[in-house]
């Protein structure tokens, strides 16, 4: 962070900094969903119509939450795609992308194969004023970024696959290579708490001892665990040709691994209260590493469990303790903390808070600063006076907030 710069004021400067979770949630979580293995457009939009609205959908009323998704290009034509759905899914996902509730890329798909592939894609989500700026890796594609895990060549100069430059050039920001931690919550002190199952032993056991020696190959100078010992969220990275992209780690917090349970089916195994609750009590932030595409072959697209899940998790932010975002937003405000300066002074007993920042009004929703509550506040973003700033009550930690209006996106209302 930029820092909190203080001008002869009189009060305590503890009193005047960012609170980590935007007001007045005590966590963050985002469900990242790839989707694999999801079928149709008509399963698409209504698994997002569920988790999204409080509309009367197939698996009953909707969860009302805001829940983004991913997707992808070249694909064998049993999975839905962009180039694999009819001119309707494509309208479908370019609303979708507009309205901020498709905000990642799951590669180009297992056959986007060439440099080629890339620009194709990129110029059709161009041409429809789309813009995405989360990456994820996807299985063993060739246009993945890892060359690890997940086999890619996709920042290799020189590669036939080889597409970073057009990729970043286009907006992508944020880069996901693979990187998985069972610890629930990061931005916080890493806990292992939460993991061990008292009735699974043995792979519990495991699960942790996975983590320690993440942990531990981290601390030695391993590049691949380097984000596990510090628990963060984000890391910058150079890309293999030169380029810099904030890198980010997912979390699946079950006590049978990473890989497990990452499914529509499996998502009641992670997302129980226990585990909600820990991630409140710890304040931490989540980025949920799942495939909801994968829901088995029940009719109604989610079962009956899994509907039970996301209503626990709306029950969770409508209490106000978990506010549940899309990735893209939720790394947002995760770097907006590490990007900002604030400066203080005190004018005529007005605190004036002064934000350099350099992206818009709007890059800034959620943003929570803690406030001496005995004095008037104004805001000021790069020298301009910002109106929209709400005044909070004290927290349970008993200190006073002003913060910027966190705004729910809006779904696209049509049916396709």
């Amino acid at each position: 962070m930029g820092g909190t710069k203080l001008e002869g004021l009189s009060f305590d400067d503890t009193k005047v900094h960012i609170r980590r979770i935007p007001y007045p949630y005590q966590a963050m979580l985002a469900i990242c969903s790839d989707l694999d293995e999801t079928p149709d457009r008509q399963m698409y939009f209504e698994t997002m119509r569920f988790l999204n609205t409080r509309e009367e959908t197939a698996m009953g009323r909707g969860v009302g939450l805001e829940v983004g998704n991913t997707i992808y290009f070249d694909m064998p034509p049993d999975q839905f795609a962009y180039w694999n759905t009819d001119d309707t899914g494509r309208v479908m996902v370019q609303d979708l992308i507009r309205s901020g509730h498709i905000d990642c890329l799951h590669s180009y798909g297992d056959l986007a194969i060439t440099r080629e592939h890339a620009q194709k894609a990129l110029e059709e989500l161009d041409l429809y004023d789309c813009r995405i700026k989360v990456w994820v890796d996807h299985g063993t594609a060739v246009t993945n970024f890892d060359r690890g895990i997940m086999k890619g060549s996709g920042d290799v100069l020189g590669s036939s696959a080889y597409h970073t430059d057009i990729t970043l050039d286009y907006g992508v920001e944020y880069v996901w290579e693979g990187r998985v931690t069972s610890i629930i919550g990061q931005n916080i002190n890493r806990s292992f708490k939460g993991i061990w199952n008292n009735y699974h032993p043995l792979c519990s056991s495991k699960t942790i001892l996975k983590e320690l020696t993440k942990g531990l190959l981290g601390n030695c100078g391993n590049k691949k665990y380097a984000m596990h010992p510090p628990n963060r969220i984000l890391q910058q990275k150079t890309m293999s040709d030169g380029q810099k992209v904030h890198e980010f780690m997912r979390c699946n917090p079950y006590w049978g691994g990473v890989g497990m349970s990452a499914t529509a089916v499996g998502i009641p195994n992670v997302l129980d209260e226990a585990m909600l609750q820990n991630l409140v009590d710890s304040e931490g932030c989540c980025i949920l590493y799942t495939h909801l595409g994968k829901a088995g072959k029940d009719q109604k697209i989610f079962n009956t469990k899994t509907i039970k899940a996301f209503s626990l998790l709306a029950q969770f932010m409508h209490e106000e303790k978990i506010l549940v975002t899309t990735t893209s937003r939720l790394l947002d405000y995760c770097r907006l903390q590490n990007e900002i300066s604030i400066s203080s002074a005190l004018v005529n007993d007005i605190l004036h808070l002064s934000l350099s920042h350099n992206g818009r009004l709007n890059d800034l929703e959620g943003l929570t600063i803690y406030v001496p509550k005995e004095k008037q506040i104004k805001v000021w973003l790069n020298e301009k006076e910002v109106l929209s700033v709400q005044r909070n009550p004290p927290d349970r930690t008993g200190q006073s907030s002003v913060s910027l209006p966190w705004k729910k996106r809006d779904f696209p209302g049509e049916t396709y």
